[in-house]
């Protein structure tokens, strides 16, 4: 029970939430105050952020792992990078970039590793290449041809107003010489 407890109090307190009882409070669970002190030292902690497993020891190594975790894309969510995602397989490549941290290598061996493995789509932003001309020049393809069809709709709309407006000057002439023979 106490287990339970603990466990259900870390966990609300790395989460955010909030127990159903105030810490210290009197109707408190008796198992709940007597957490050890080892279950309170990791809530206790400050979190680097929600994708740090803790393996990292420095600073340094923390900053460096987030800067590649926001270069490198989830493989299953594939719109958020490996910071982002909840994913498995997104967790497994953050212990994988942990482990080549680890091990000493620079920050373009770790890309080079991934991308060996899993090709440039892990690459948030993948290098400019004819494999990946699409990836960067698609998007302002497509706002060309948005754009020449929004010219083409505009082009006909103008040219359809200036005809019904030339029909109607053209009814409004007969109408007026059908009154000058009439004599009105």
């Amino acid at each position: 029970m106490r287990t339970t407890l603990a466990i259900a109090s870390l966990a609300a307190a790395l989460l955010g939430a909030s127990l159903p009882w105030q810490a210290g409070a009197a109707d408190a669970p008796a198992a709940a105050s007597a957490a050890t002190p080892a279950a309170a030292a990791p809530a206790a902690a400050p979190a680097s952020g929600p994708t740090d497993t803790g393996i990292l020891t420095s600073p340094a190594q923390r900053e460096r792992y987030q800067q590649l975790a926001e270069e490198l894309r989830c493989l299953v969510c594939q719109n958020q990078t490996l910071a982002d995602s909840n994913a498995e397989l997104a967790a497994d490549l953050r212990h994988q970039v942990e482990d080549q941290i680890l091990a000493g290598r620079s920050d373009d061996e770790i890309k080079a590793y991934l991308v060996q493995r899993y090709g440039d789509f892990v690459l948030y932003r993948p290098p400019m290449k004819s494999s990946t001309w699409l990836l960067w020049l698609g998007p302002f393809a497509l706002l060309l041809v948005g754009a020449f069809g929004w010219w083409r709709v505009q082009r006909r709309s103008r040219a359809a107003r200036a005809a019904d407006a030339a029909a109607a000057s053209g009814q409004g002439s007969d109408l007026e010489g059908a009154r000058r023979l009439l004599g009105d």
